[in-house]
């Protein structure tokens, strides 16, 4: 069995690392360099870099902050936030990044994602799926015989999750996958910053419908919630922020508590 990857999350706003609630009311939460650094000295297997308000300003990445954060750390760094074209790609990946993730650009133009992974190899295209969950439209379901979780769907935001599509994330990540995505980063929005669990169904149902790696965010407040989406969640690594950032726990003790629960980890 793979080893499961535990994965610290830098999510950047005018330079500094900061969290919110749903993608609203940051707080910082320091210094991107010095945080890169910290985490890779606790062991993470891998960081991921997202430059949150790149795509609402209609702006490029802060290849800076990238060139100086990869500087720093000698494990995989995947960089997402206002990558739009090849050449941003290209940029980002001469600045340090080992991944890059693909999230608003992927929708707008999708066939970034194909040309992306025939460039640069599928292995380090990183789509990301930003998904709310929310009731579909009031219908008579009566003599349809469904399940209840099939009267629920998830729907892909943009732009830093302040804008609302109407393209439902469960097919996005198959087609995702399809075009050549080499790994899935699903965040649930509702769940987001909440510190009360990721959203396990939306996690194993794109886990079950994808022969690509998935990496759970959204939600994680104590290492129960990493093990469930692991777990139960089926998926392949889980992202987490709050309670790395100000110091609840740290990587070493959740890898030593997946470990005693039977979590296959890298040590």
């Amino acid at each position: 069995m793979l080893a499961k990857r535990i994965i610290p999350c830098l999510d950047v706003k005018d330079g500094r690392v900061v969290k919110g609630i749903q993608y609203r009311n940051f707080k910082d939460a320091g210094d991107p360099v010095e945080q890169a650094a910290e985490y890779d000295r606790q062991g993470a297997d891998e960081l991921v870099f997202l430059d949150i308000t790149a795509s609402l300003d209609n702006r490029d990445t802060m290849l800076d902050v990238v060139n100086r954060t990869a500087e720093q750390v000698f494990i995989p760094l995947t960089v997402g936030g206002g990558i739009r074209t090849i050449d941003d790609i290209r940029n980002t990946l001469k600045a340090g990044a080992d991944k890059i993730s693909i999230m608003t650009s992927g929708i707008l133009t999708p066939d970034l994602i194909n040309e992306g992974a025939e460039r640069f190899g599928s292995q380090c295209i990183v789509v990301a799926v930003d998904a709310m969950r929310v009731p579909r439209p009031e219908r008579d379901d009566s003599n349809l015989g469904l399940a209840p979780d099939e009267e629920i769907e998830w729907r892909v935001w943009t732009h830093g999750g302040t804008r609302e599509t109407e393209v439902d994330a469960l097919q996005w990540a198959i087609e995702a996958q399809q075009r050549g995505a080499g790994e899935l980063l699903v965040t649930s929005m509702n769940a987001d910053g909440t510190k009360a669990g990721y959203d396990i169904e939306l996690l194993r149902r794109i886990s079950e419908s994808v022969g690509v790696p998935v990496i759970a965010s959204g939600g994680a407040g104590t290492i129960g919630h990493m093990y469930e989406a692991l777990a139960d969640g089926k998926c392949d690594a889980v992202l987490a922020a709050s309670i790395f950032h100000f110091k609840e726990t740290t990587v070493g003790q959740v890898k030593q508590e997946l470990a005693v629960r039977g979590i296959t980890v890298r040590r």
